[in-house]
């Protein structure tokens, strides 16, 4: 429908209308008959009375805060933590299950039925035990873990998860009497020194023997100056021999052509086979013994360079030596010379040719024609 604009005199028609309607009304300021024997309308007519509101009563209220309960026993003994729980964990009649009980996620190892009590029992290194160490003591710390389950039958769980700490402490410093201990376990030195492994090395030396010889190459002829050591660390001294060595154009000590130039536990051959000046130089440390090798080649060798492989062995410095330990040299291909005279000069077998040769040390010298 559109808009209805009405003339502007309809406001004195519109107030005759209200004059004829109050007149043609006249119940507006009269009393009504009553309708049936009984029944009358009140003379007085309003709105319905809206009751009141009531203010807010303040109340004392305080929300009661929850008592830490003392269900939780640790008993720390020499490597191992005793950790006793009550099932009845918050102490408001509410029974855990043991399977929502952990110890760093280490499950219960027990259970007291009668009491009601859950058991852990465990090394102090297990179950992620936190280790740490002030100036006094050492602590072992432990998560105890609650994660509720839903009740049976049931998606709903009417008891909240908790972690409670668990620490074992010990004592870093100790007053002990003035008699000897005896410990129950074995020393570490001993049993470090026991499994100890010990460190051989060789190395080729500059011709005073003072320092390692930084260079590789040698010519025909010259003197290769070697020295083999052993590391004794806590050991008792040592005495190194020079069991065997083995020259190869490769690292495999085992290809062909090859030279054996030590046999036998500690024969210098070299100087019986080819007349050279090869020998063993006087011992200065127990630790350490010194040789001298003629620089050589293979015949008919592309490569001027050899691999030296030599088997080492050490004893207790105070052993004698013997046929099996033993370091001999040959002059002039046949009279042997100290350092060992006293076993070298003995039968002829314990200087002979043809023992195999284990892989212990190698290098590589390059001998060049002079």
């Amino acid at each position: 429908m559109g808009k209805f604009d009405a003339p502007s005199k309809s406001k004195k028609h519109g107030a005759k209308i209200r004059s004829s309607f109050q007149k043609s009304c006249p119940f507006s300021s009269m009393a009504l008959e009553p309708f049936a024997s009984g029944f009358s309308v009140s003379e007085s007519f309003g709105y319905p009375v809206v009751p009141e509101v009531q203010s807010e009563v303040a109340v004392d209220f305080q929300l009661r805060q929850p008592v830490t309960p003392s269900s939780v026993a640790v008993q720390c003994g020499e490597n191992r933590v005793h950790v006793e729980v009550q099932q009845d964990l918050f102490s408001n009649g509410q029974l855990i299950q043991p399977t929502g009980l952990s110890l760093g996620g280490c499950p219960v190892v027990g259970q007291d039925s009668g009491s009601r009590v859950l058991i852990f029992e465990y090394e102090l290194q297990d179950c992620n035990s936190v280790q740490m160490m002030n100036e006094d003591e050492l602590v072992y710390t432990f998560s105890l873990t609650y994660t509720p389950e839903a009740l049976a039958g049931t998606p709903i769980t009417r008891a909240d998860g908790a972690v409670v700490g668990v620490q074992c402490h010990y004592q870093r410093l100790h007053n002990v009497s003035s008699d000897a201990l005896r410990p129950t376990w074995v020393p570490y030195a001993s049993a470090e020194a026991g499994e100890e492994v010990f460190m051989f090395s060789l190395k080729l030396m500059l011709d005073d023997w003072s320092y390692q010889r930084p260079s590789y190459s040698y010519f025909l002829g010259g003197v290769i100056n070697i020295e083999a050591s052993v590391k004794q660390y806590n050991h008792v001294p040592l005495r190194v021999f020079v069991d065997s060595c083995v020259a190869t154009q490769v690292p495999d000590v085992n290809s062909l052509p090859r030279y054996s130039f030590i046999e036998n536990h500690g024969c210098f051959v070299d100087a019986k086979a080819t007349a050279s000046s090869s020998r063993f130089m006087p011992r200065s440390q127990v630790d350490k013994i010194q040789f001298q090798l003629e620089a050589f080649m293979f015949q008919e060798s592309d490569s001027p360079s050899i691999y030296i492989t030599c088997v080492l062995k050490a004893t207790i410095a105070s052993a004698p030596s013997d046929a099996q330990r033993k370091s001999c040299s040959f002059a002039n291909g046949s009279q042997r010379v100290p350092p060992m005279r006293s076993i070298c000069t003995l039968d002829a077998h314990f200087c002979r040719a043809g023992t195999d040769v284990n892989s212990a040390a190698d290098f590589l010298p390059t001998v060049k024609a002079a």
